[in-house]
């Protein structure tokens, strides 16, 4: 797997992969800032790692799923390099057949089995989850 980093201008980048799919870097400040950082686009990964995983074991479960929302909220150590030290994760799910406990077995077999973001970060990184049912 390869992943090509280019300077744009200062503070912002532009990366991409060997298929030419490109994503911004962007540590531009407020006001001029529309991409995300990098701590930001690791928590989003892992964010949509996770999902991918979830929404496919409860559709393979043959649950209708007709939202799904993955929120990451993440602590950062207070001095330089600033890494995080703990991710909680929310996840809320629309679904009128899928239960609770089916959708947190899920999100724990994505999070210690299936998801390559999570798995590379859990030695380093406390990864909490609370899981969120709207009314």
């Amino acid at each position: 797997m390869k992943i090509t980093t280019r300077m744009v201008e200062e503070d912002l980048f532009e990366l991409s992969n060997a298929y030419g799919n490109k994503v911004s870097i962007d540590m531009r400040k407020k006001g001029r800032k529309h991409g995300q950082s990098p701590v930001e686009l690791l928590q989003s990964a892992l964010a949509a790692c996770a999902g991918v995983d979830v929404v496919a074991m409860l559709k393979k479960r043959k649950k209708q799923v007709d939202a799904f929302i993955v929120e990451i909220e993440a602590k950062r150590n207070d001095h330089h390099p600033h890494w995080l030290t703990d991710i909680h994760c929310n996840y809320i799910l629309t679904s009128p057949d899928a239960t609770e406990i089916e959708l947190t077995k899920a999100v724990h077999l994505a999070l210690d089995k299936y998801c390559s973001v999570a798995s590379s970060l859990k030695s380093a990184i406390t990864i909490s989850v609370h899981i969120i049912r709207p009314a």
